[in-house]
């Protein structure tokens, strides 16, 4: 997440500008792989290209030494360095003056302002920072700060450790609920512990500080207000040392104890959080500090994060590329968190105490849910199934407390950030990878009913129905609604995990429902512009598009979002224009990982399943290479060596994770796995099953990311998803790599990773594809240097498979590559006017007719399409003259999709199809419903221009009425909007000009169909020709 917009109803101090909008200020640098040049490399056969098999390295012994925390606390990452326990409630740790939003800690820093008791790792907006201790040395100055050196500090999971410049070593550690401290002053009668109340890093409220006796306080602090909103939380905690205070003060906000260290110089600290009650603190600090033996809770720390980063063992590497290894799966475990005390007891949404839940552990907090459904839910389920099953009761209690599942929570408050249904698809992955320990029942009924009911985790719930997408123009009301483009994405997608959570527990009702509604997706792609983009309510696209620009996406813009169809992504090829066009489209959104150009930003999450969408085209080989470039270029052992932007609670390290091990779970709700190529010569998972699943990279090196051959068990294996039983069942996957791609392993269209289209017939495939030119079939009509502001050149360049070359055959007339449309530069009408790329804007300057002999003539001024001199040379640039005729006018277009032909079936009734009375041609002839008898008169085309036609004509709403009970009839086609139909997933046929649907008004036969307000009902439903 990073710092949201907000929607209708939220503060204006909540207005936080969205960090992806730096992508338009940045150059290339930093841009991806020039990936022409990489794929293009010469295949040799696979044995020549392997790499010989290497003597397997020694396996980690002792992961959590290899961890570096300090990784992600510069450049926005806003991880922290500080000591906590795998999922703890406790994350005490340093904060600087800089104090990045939920890490608090920035390394180019070089002073301490406190050692706060609570830390969120990479959140987009302030949070948690709760309970500041400082250490200083004579006067009591609540406004201090403690300078120091990066070289007097040091952390590993589980401990941090520094020497201040005012001579105080501290040193902290954790368990689950508490934390230690040792302190080490100089000799002096005013050695101070400071407790900065109020300074909770979105501010404190309610403070509380209470001397208990002369070696315990204890205190509390309400704060949260995540990114504006309007949830708090309440944080209690009791401290004990291990030697009496001489002085205790407070002031405001602040307080402070005094200690006389001239007898002894070390001060020993005890604490205990708890978010119930100041007895709870007590109770948890009691129960899991009983000791002072800092050292040894220090190693039980390390022995406890051992554990957890041991269900991933690797052998081989370099030390830097093990040590990234173990910190992303370290950070992609600190979330989230327990949220209950040892007692059992928990605070609840519902402003409750409640206890957990019978044959459950703990309760948990803290689900940055837009973020971590795509990497880091699937992982936590993956290496800690206790913990993702206690994970999944706690979100489903959450719903019983409140009526909606947790969306971005911290502690027991809802904020609303980000969009989407994130709790569909974390669910959904927990199960699917094997956490299953939670009411999978409740589960499930709830997420119906959260999906088919309005809530407001779901702002705008009724337009998925009608116009079957959320539009531009529509009302949406609470909750930090914004972007319905990409909302209408995120709803899909939640709709899919739902649908296949639903599968998995045996209910094939919803699991029907909800896959064919998350084909919703294709409301919001415009065939001819091949981009995903604004759209009213209306059916009309929003004037003005820029695929470089946000306007109703989150966080990213058409660039990015339309690869956004996790589920389907084969779907989306074919909505695109075929496989050769979406690659097309990788290779360009790809030019760039760090958002040059309004291109990927693989730092943030829309972006992050793009590389691996290569292995749905046949091109497994571009997901290898594309990967380890993100790797190695944004990906590094040092403080701002975290993918180029926030953590986000663990999202961004869990698909480092997923990526070094060659794979990621591309499709939310399944356990599927696209394949890329492994780091590490071995890898050994150990399975929720307690099986174990190998990973062998024969040949693994830097610059060895090309998979030359696989096998599974022994077999080969030569698909670009892993195996269907390997999550489950374990087993041993053994890549031999190379250094040179080899285009043919997995390129078959059967070894694609599997798509999900539900029953929902896809819309016609739009024509696109390169267009030649007639002087030389090589030569292709081509943007300049695929540059997309308004103005760019068109030109004559050798074809060369690049999306500067795909240009789609609009309905409408014009010629459309990059979101734009070839333009007449100024409406221009003499020989010799150039020709351009221009926003669409509906003038004659874009319309273009097929002319006799392959031209293309330009309504406006009625010349043609030329190239000047009949020219071959690379970036001659493209005119309008007088149509001649000759190579020089002549170009070839893509093929035509094939057109859809056979009866519309009613779902009113059996064996009821839309029919043209009598078979009749005349103008307002009435279109009814009628048996099925498969006669010409219910032989339906479904056209590319979104018409239904039949015997000649169109189906038209008559007199292009808008209200209901508009007849429907045969008429002249017209171009008009009445004669316009959009089916929906949920099969509705939806008139564009009206909103209204396609209805029977009853199953007689012979009845006149009709417009009428989308209930959703039987009468309404209608399934097109295959």
């Amino acid at each position: 997440m990073r710092s949201p917009s907000t929607g209708a109803g939220r503060a204006a101090a909540r207005r936080c500008p969205p960090r992806w909008r730096r992508l338009a200020a940045l150059t290339g640098a930093g841009a991806g792989l020039a990936l022409i040049a990489t794929f293009a490399m010469p295949v040799q056969a696979s044995a020549g290209s392997a790499r010989p098999a290497e003597r397997a390295a020694a396996p980690v012994t002792d992961p959590a030494a290899l961890v570096n925390p300090f990784i992600g606390t510069s450049n926005d990452a806003n991880d922290f360095p500080g000591a906590d326990m795998p999922f703890g409630m406790v994350q005490w740790s340093p904060d600087t003056p800089s104090r990045p939003p939920g890490g608090g800690y920035e390394y180019k820093d070089s002073s301490i302002t406190g050692f706060s008791l609570t830390h969120i790792a990479g959140p987009g907006c302030g949070a948690a920072g709760d309970i500041p201790v400082l250490p200083t040395v004579g006067a009591v100055d609540y406004a201090a700060k403690d300078s120091f050196s990066h070289s007097a500090e040091s952390a590993t999971a589980g401990a941090y450790k520094v020497a201040l410049d005012n001579k105080v070593t501290t040193e902290l550690t954790a368990t689950t609920r508490s934390g230690m401290a040792r302190f080490t002053f100089p000799s002096t009668t005013q050695a101070n512990l400071l407790f900065k109340l109020g300074g909770s890093q979105n501010g404190g409220s309610n403070t509380r500080f209470t001397a208990v006796s002369a070696t315990e306080v204890s205190g509390q602090v309400t704060s949260g207000r995540f990114c504006g909103a309007g949830n708090t939380y309440t944080v209690y905690f009791d401290m004990v040392f291990d030697r009496p205070y001489t002085a205790q003060s407070t002031s405001g906000a602040n307080a402070r104890v005094t200690f006389d260290t001239t007898g002894g110089q070390v001060v020993r600290a005890k604490v205990g959080l708890s978010y119930v009650s100041g007895a709870g603190a007590v109770a948890n600090r009691t129960a899991e500090a009983p000791g002072w033996d800092f050292d040894a809770t220090r190693a039980a720390a390390h022995r406890a994060w051992n554990d957890a980063l041991g269900k991933i063992g690797i052998s081989g590497g370099t030390t830097d590329r093990q040590t990234l290894f173990y910190t992303a799966l370290y950070h992609s475990l600190l979330h989230p968190n327990v949220i209950s005390d040892t007692t059992g007891q928990y605070y609840g949404f519902d402003g409750r105490t409640h206890t957990v839940d019978p044959g459950h552990d703990a309760a948990y907090a803290n689900y940055s849910g837009w973020d971590i459904y795509r990497s880091q839910a699937q992982l936590e389920a993956l290496v800690s199934p206790e913990v993702a099953s206690d994970t999944a009761q706690s979100m489903l209690d959450d719903y019983r407390q409140t009526g909606v599942f947790p969306k971005w929570s911290e502690n027991n408050g809802e904020s609303y950030v980000m969009v989407g249904d994130p709790a569909a698809a974390i669910l959904a992955d927990y199960h699917a990878f094997g956490a299953r320990d939670f009411d999978t029942s409740a589960a499930l009924a709830g997420l119906v009913k959260q999906a088919s009911t309005a809530n407001n985790d779901r702002p705008g719930l009724n337009y998925l129905d009608a116009p079957g997408y959320l539009p531009h123009n529509g009302g949406y009301g609470c909750c930090n609604f914004y972007g319905p483009v990409a909302t209408t994405l995120e709803y899909a997608t939640a709709d899919f995990a739902l649908s296949a959570f639903a599968g998995a527990l045996g209910d094939t009702a919803n699991q029907r429902t909800y896959a064919d509604r998350a084909q919703d997706w294709r409301g919001t792609l415009d065939p001819a512009s091949g981009f995903v983009q604004p759209r009213n309510a209306d059916g009309t696209w929003t004037a003005g598009f820029d695929p470089t620009g946000g306007t109703d996406m989150v966080e990213a813009d058409s660039w990015i979002y339309t690869g956004m169809v996790p589920f389907d992504v084969a779907g989306l090829a074919a909505a695109k224009g075929g496989d050769a066009v979406m690659s097309d489209y990788l290779d360009t959104v790809l030019r760039s990982y760090t958002g040059a150009n309004g291109y990927a930003w693989v730092g943030n999450e829309p972006s992050i399943e793009l590389p691996w969408e290569y292995d749905y085209l046949g091109e497994p080989y571009k997901t290898q290479g594309t990967v380890r470039a993100i790797q190695d270029q944004i990906w590094a052992n040092t403080p701002a060596g975290l993918a180029d932007g926030n953590d986000d609670l663990g999202a961004m390290s869990a698909w480092y994770v997923w990526s070094a091990l060659g794979m990621f779970p591309m499709t939310p709700g399944t356990d599927d796995l696209a394949l890329g190529s492994p780091l590490f010569p071995q890898a050994v998972l150990t399975l929720p099953s307690g099986r174990t699943l190998t990973i062998n990279g024969e040949g693994a090196a830097a610059d060895a990311p090309y998979v030359q051959s696989a096998s599974f068990d022994g077999a080969a294996w030569n698909n670009a998803y892993a195996p269907t039983n390997a999550r489950s069942d374990g087993g041993t996957l053994t890549y031999r790599l190379g250094t040179t791609a080899n285009t043919s392993w997995a390129s078959a269209a059967s070894a694609a990773p599997p798509s999900y289209h539900g029953s929902v017939l896809a819309p016609p495939d739009p024509r696109a594809g390169i267009v030649t030119s007639g002087v030389n079939a090589g030569t292709c009509l081509d943007v300049d240097h695929s540059g997309t502001a308004d103005g760019t050149a068109v030109q004559i360049h050798t074809c060369n498979s690049t999306y500067a070359q795909d240009w789609t055959v609009a309905g409408d007339g014009t010629l459309r590559a990059l979101g734009k449309c070839l333009d007449v530069a100024n409406s221009g009408t003499a020989n010799g006017t150039a020709v351009r790329l221009w926003t669409c804007n509906g003038t004659g300057a874009q319309a273009w007719s097929p002319g006799s002999g392959g031209t293309l003539v330009n309504t406006n001024s009625g010349r043609c399409l030329n190239d000047p001199n009949a020219s071959t040379a690379d970036g001659t640039r493209l005119e309008i003259r007088d149509c001649a005729g000759g190579t020089a006018q002549k170009w070839n277009l893509p093929a035509a999709p094939r057109a859809r032909t056979g009866p519309v079936t009613a779902g009113a009734g059996q064996n009821l199809c839309l029919d043209d009375r009598s078979g009749a041609t005349a103008d307002g002839t009435p279109i009814q419903i009628r048996g099925c008898d498969g006669g010409e008169a219910q032989t339906v085309t479904v056209a590319a221009d979104s018409t239904l036609r039949l015997r000649g004509g169109c189906v038209d709403a008559a007199d292009s009425g808008t209200t209901e009970g508009t007849r429907v009839q045969l008429y002249t086609c017209n171009g008009t909007n009445a004669q316009q139909w959009r089916a929906t997933s949920a099969g509705r046929l939806v008139n564009t000009n009206s909103g209204l649907c396609l209805a029977a008004p009853s199953t007689t036969e012979g009845t006149q169909l009709q417009l009428r307000v989308c209930d959703g009902g039987a009468a309404q439903r209608w399934t097109l020709p295959a």
